[in-house]
């Protein structure tokens, strides 16, 4: 499938200068995923590089960013900065593309600034969450407390996470949906990490993991219709 690749600049949270971004649209797309990035990566990165791929093979648009500390070097931002560059991120977005639908998430550390963006107030023409390997607790310490947040968001989430995700024990991702109730979706990505790295010979299918999610996410958004 044919698809537009747009690179620009948007100005990120008070203070902290310019960020990139990475327009993926496909022909067809009628959806834009505004997608962020892991704690120590960047916009670039060989994961959502492949997320963003797969995406566009189901005709979902990607609108990849920098977080400032990623696009500048130094340590983390601050989380108010982190979600203040959400909201920018998907301002600019809806700036680029403003006939498309749009969904926010990212993977791991930006899935969480999205989602605490859009419970402390819904973000402007933002339809849906999705999370890739929400970091629920750190590695080895289990705990629901990163979740509590998830109550007040007022659209619905999808969450996609491995079997083997140690910042994720299935039975507290599994309880922590239910209490969230029916705004949460739960897709379990069998035997596959953190980063998605799977263990083929016991996956119980042959599914490319990047591509089983970017067909999950579109029977999601299609639902949303």
């Amino acid at each position: 499938m044919s698809y537009e690749v747009v690179e620009s600049k948007f100005v990120a949270a008070e203070e902290k200068g310019e960020v990139s971004s990475l327009l993926i649209r496909p022909d067809n797309a009628e959806w834009l995923l505004v997608l962020g990035h892991g704690a120590s990566t960047n916009m670039r990165h060989a994961t959502l590089q492949t997320i963003a791929e797969r995406l566009a093979d189901v005709g979902i648009a990607t609108f990849r960013y920098n977080f400032p500390y990623a696009e500048q070097g130094g340590g983390r931002n601050s989380n108010a900065v982190c979600q203040e560059t959400v909201r920018l991120a998907v301002a600019a977005a809806h700036t680029t593309a403003s006939d498309l639908s749009i969904l926010v998430g990212g993977h791991s550390f930006s899935g969480r600034m999205s989602s605490m963006a859009a419970a402390e107030a819904p973000i402007e023409h933002v339809c849906g969450l999705v999370f890739f390997a929400f970091p629920l607790h750190p590695s080895g310490k289990p705990s629901t407390d990163r979740a509590d947040h998830l109550n007040d968001v007022t659209v619905p989430m999808l969450l996609l996470s491995g079997t083997r995700d140690k910042l994720g024990e299935l039975d507290l991702l599994q309880s922590t949906c239910e209490r969230v109730g029916d705004k949460a979706t739960l897709h379990l990505l069998d035997t596959a990490d953190h980063g998605f790295k799977i263990l083929k010979r016991s996956r119980n299918t042959d599914e490319d993991v990047f591509v089983e999610m970017a067909r999950v996410i579109n029977e999601w958004v299609s639902a949303l219709d």
